[in-house]
């Protein structure tokens, strides 16, 4: 089973407020790789217009993100609020 099917199958309940934040766009400016555009599973971090946009509510909470930026720690990440987030679906 690919990867894509699987994910298809995770329910998310998305809070109004974000849980992942980026800090500093100057930062993400200065960062050559931009490694958090492709290491998260979910896609959550896009560049457009020069600028790293983050759409938390697809986020499969795995942490990666805020691993790979370690150059410049600019992601504030935490858990979403109780009752929101993702449900994984086992099997």
């Amino acid at each position: 089973m690919k990867l894509e099917d699987k994910l298809y199958r995770v329910k998310f309940k998305a809070d109004s407020n974000t849980h992942l934040e980026i800090k500093s766009q100057e930062n993400c400016k200065k960062c050559i790789k931009k490694q958090c555009t492709y290491v998260c599973p979910a896609e959550c971090y896009k560049i457009e217009d020069d600028e790293v946009i983050v759409s938390f509510e697809g986020c499969l909470e795995c942490g990666t993100c805020r691993i790979a930026c370690y150059e410049f720690e600019n992601i504030d990440w935490k858990y979403p609020l109780g009752g929101y987030g993702v449900t994984f679906v086992y099997g």
